[in-house]
């Protein structure tokens, strides 16, 4: 589904979406905000690129950063569920991970964290290995997989 399409689709269930964005810099909103129109049904976007940035302005919890890492699930959680708490949206998806070049054997380069939270419903996440794609195809292969997710949630 384009961005055209989930916009359209969130436009025809009254959902409104917001995003909250690490390593992809913006990339998800501006994604959705490229469409006309999209301010009916796109609220906001938080780019959380520092720990501390996630901390002050999402609420993540800073031994949740400290015992799982920025790139975990965990954080992703908080951060979706953080945007949506601090936004009009009803929908929010989350993404941290490691665009590269870097990462670690713990943490490879490609390595992406997402999170979907909904108003009243249980927040979904994953883990997508990407692999080491390089930077820009990393943080494209990203946003494609989160509007991938938005499409998802306004499924039902």
């Amino acid at each position: 589904m384009t961005a055209d399409e989930i916009l359209r689709r969130a436009r025809a269930l009254g959902v409104t979406i917001a995003t909250a964005e690490s390593c992809t810099g913006g990339m998800i909103s501006a994604a959705l905000t490229e469409v006309a129109g999209s301010s009916d049904m796109f609220d906001r976007g938080f780019v959380t690129y520092s720990n501390a940035a996630k901390i002050e302005m999402l609420g993540v919890g800073e031994a949740m950063i400290s015992h799982y890492g920025a790139v975990s699930e965990e954080v992703a959680r908080e951060m979706a569920e953080g945007a949506l708490e601090r936004s009009g949206a009803t929908l929010a998806v989350a993404v941290t991970g490691i665009a590269g070049p870097g990462g670690s054997e713990v943490k490879p380069e490609g390595r992406v964290c997402f999170a979907l939270a909904e108003r009243d419903l249980p927040t979904f996440t994953e883990t997508m290995e990407f692999g080491a794609l390089g930077r820009a195809e990393v943080r494209q292969a990203t946003v494609r997989h989160a509007l991938a997710l938005l499409a998802g949630g306004l499924e039902g």
